[in-house]
């Protein structure tokens, strides 16, 4: 990062209960409200693309376009750069370390630039959003999609999951970031210079409810509560301890196991001409 941001944190991190969230997304799950913008032959900036398997997604459906991917974490870039070449077919894809708030490339240099679930992890989104208008052509678009904590709703009621979700909260505060993003997306792009009428807000959500997909998303949030970078700032921050991470843990896998679990992650959407 630059030197106005270096302190920030990726609340998240790159553990591998977190990879195999991101591994799991595609075009369809992740970014429908922006394909009908897609077309073969444009260029494409994925800002934030972790290990890559969304971008090599998006890639596909832009192919022949130039496509980069960016991220700050050069171990995350290596291995999308592994997944792309144990891809049959995957399209050509460039993947380099970059800064959301200082991006590599000059002015217009993409038709389309993405970032998915970037922002809520940015202190200062507004700035990231100028800098991904910055980098987007005339006539291009600016796609952001960002999870909203708050929106996130599940059956059964668990007071434990309540206690997750507090905890959450307070842990991205620390770190000065926003977990509620989703909902704050217009308001960011308006912030940041883009027009009013040429911008489209909606709403996307994924939703858990089969026995294989409660047992994934349970099985994951297990994983973070105890061994993710979430755990260990919950811990360094003083908000939490091994015990109560402990607890988490186990609320997640009890809600994993209910037969009648159901569970919603809101985001919200932004698709805006440049």
């Amino acid at each position: 990062m630059t030197d106005t941001h270096e302190a920030e944190v990726y609340t998240h991190g790159h553990h591998d209960s977190v990879l195999r969230s991101h591994r799991w997304r595609t075009a369809e799950n992740s970014a429908a409200y922006l394909l009908p913008a897609l077309q073969p032959g444009q260029s494409l900036l994925d800002v934030g693309c972790g290990p890559g398997n969304l971008t090599l997604d998006l890639a596909a459906r832009v192919a022949p376009g130039r496509v980069v991917g960016v991220d700050r974490s050069e171990a995350v870039l290596e291995l999308a750069r592994a997944e792309a070449a144990a891809t049959e077919g995957a399209p050509d894809v460039t993947f380099a370390v970059g800064d959301a708030y200082a991006l590599p490339f000059e002015d217009g240099s993409f038709d389309v630039v993405h970032a998915h679930q970037l922002l809520q992890h940015l202190g200062d989104p507004v700035a990231a959003l100028r800098e991904l208008r910055r980098v987007a052509r005339p006539g291009g678009v600016v796609a952001v999609r960002d999870a909203d904590y708050a929106g996130m709703t599940w059956y059964p009621a668990s007071p434990v999951l309540d206690e997750w979700s507090a905890l959450y909260h307070e842990v991205t505060q620390a770190n000065g970031a926003e977990a509620d993003a989703g909902r704050r997306l217009s308001s960011w792009a308006l912030a940041a210079g883009f027009d009013p009428d040429a911008l489209v807000a909606t709403a996307g959500v994924w939703s858990y409810a089969s026995e294989e997909d409660r047992t994934w998303w349970a099985g994951l949030w297990a994983e973070r509560c105890v061994a993710s970078d979430f755990a260990h700032q919950a811990v360094a921050h003083g908000l939490a301890d091994e015990v109560a991470l402990e607890q988490l843990a186990a609320g997640w896998r009890e809600w994993g196991d209910a037969p009648d679990g159901w569970f919603a992650v809101l985001h919200g959407e932004v698709l805006a001409r440049v």
